[in-house]
């Protein structure tokens, strides 16, 4: 905590919460994939949302779209159209979020074999305890 007039992000409780939640939000696993789907392909219909997510119930889909549409992370756009068609697509605060857990996949891709052997290592190590 500081006396000086600028406050850092640290010490605003309300920046605090809010990352909380978003680190909540997001490390959710269907989240990521949705924002994974989304900007790879760009605006997609609720079905090719959840073909391209194999194992995500329509329940869970609904619950997702919907938490990221309220936080602002996609929007929906209904067609007036017979029948009507709906379309999710990434908001440019979908697009920045994107942009941040591209470092974690980068992350992962570069360090997947050294991540591989450490877990190897730990199994070994403990199945003897």
């Amino acid at each position: 905590m500081t006396n000086s007039a600028t406050t850092s992000y640290h010490d605003d409780p309300k920046i605090n919460e809010l990352v909380d939640e978003t680190i909540g939000r997001v490390a959710d696993k269907w989240t990521l994939l949705v924002i994974e789907a989304l900007e790879e392909t760009g605006a997609m219909r609720f079905s090719a949302v959840g073909r391209a997510l194999p194992g995500i119930s329509q329940k869970m889909l609904t619950q997702t779209l919907r938490q990221m549409e309220r936080e602002g992370l996609v929007s929906r756009t209904v067609f007036p159209e017979v029948p009507p068609r709906v379309e999710y697509a990434l908001t440019d605060l979908g697009h920045e979020l994107a942009e941040a857990f591209c470092g974690v996949w980068h992350w992962a891709e570069k360090n997947i074999a050294r991540i591989e052997r450490a877990r190897a290592h730990y199994d070994r190590r403990n199945e003897r305890s």
